[in-house]
């Protein structure tokens, strides 16, 4: 290489840098006015489930009304802000009566905000959004969905199983829609060893709206939702 073109490439490098710099102070940024408003926002329940669900539909009234027996008990709920069981889950909050927030998602597909938030935030960095429903939630409730939904599940239970989040309630909504997957959790996962017999005890299933607040409620009927002084240092890290 000639000694231009190693100029150029460290000029190049420099620029990139600078870029990488600022990039940073945007990330920041994000975390910062999600904190500032959410921080207050408790005991709240983050909600995860597919965009592609239309209304109407089993699931889609499933979300509803999971949500507004939710919100009506005073949780505010987190959704993903966006259509399908997103949509379903802000509006099922808004009409209990609670907080239904939104952290939506700038996506290549254009990802339109269900109009059914009373805070609306938006989110570059898929990242800086999960440490958000991981940092104020109480509780993760599951619902069907594809990708996007797994990924939600699998962060949460990793957190929960290393001690990098708290303890806390995570509920797969629809049995039989989970059935595959818990099935294959524990015939392939645990009795394989890859994850601990316990493992599977992480999470549980509920077909109805009303045991799913009941199951949130049970877990901390001898605590309380204020998280404890460990917890909070666990949080402060995650």
């Amino acid at each position: 290489m000639t000694q231009e073109k190693l100029l150029k490439a460290a000029g190049l490098g420099h620029e990139i840098s600078a870029r990488e710099a600022w990039k940073l102070f945007g990330i920041m940024a994000e975390f910062f006015e999600a904190t500032e408003k959410l921080a207050d926002i408790r005991p709240a329940v983050s909600v995860f489930g597919s965009a592609r669900v239309k209304p109407g539909t089993l699931y889609y009234r499933l979300a509803e009304e999971t949500a507004r027996l939710l919100s009506a008990a005073g949780f505010a709920v987190f959704s993903g802000g966006g259509p399908g069981l997103m949509e379903a889950t802000n509006k099922g909050a808004f009409e209990g009566g609670g907080m239904a927030v939104g952290l939506n998602i700038d996506l290549p597909r254009e990802q339109p905000s269900s109009r059914y938030q009373h805070i609306s935030l938006r989110f570059k960095h898929f990242f800086a959004r999960k440490v958000m429903f991981a940092k104020f939630a109480s509780a993760y409730v599951v619902l069907p969905g594809g990708y996007g939904t797994l990924d939600e599940l699998f962060e949460a239970l990793t957190l929960v199983q290393t001690g990098k989040g708290r303890q806390m309630p995570i509920i797969l909504v629809h049995e039989p829609f989970w059935r595959g997957l818990v099935g294959w959790m524990q015939e392939r996962l645990a009795a394989e060893g890859m994850i601990d017999d316990t493992d599977c005890q992480l999470f549980q299933v509920c077909n109805e709206p009303r045991q799913v607040v009941d199951a949130i409620f049970n877990f901390y009927e001898k605590r309380g939702f204020e998280p404890s002084p460990a917890e909070r240092e666990v949080l402060l890290n995650l």
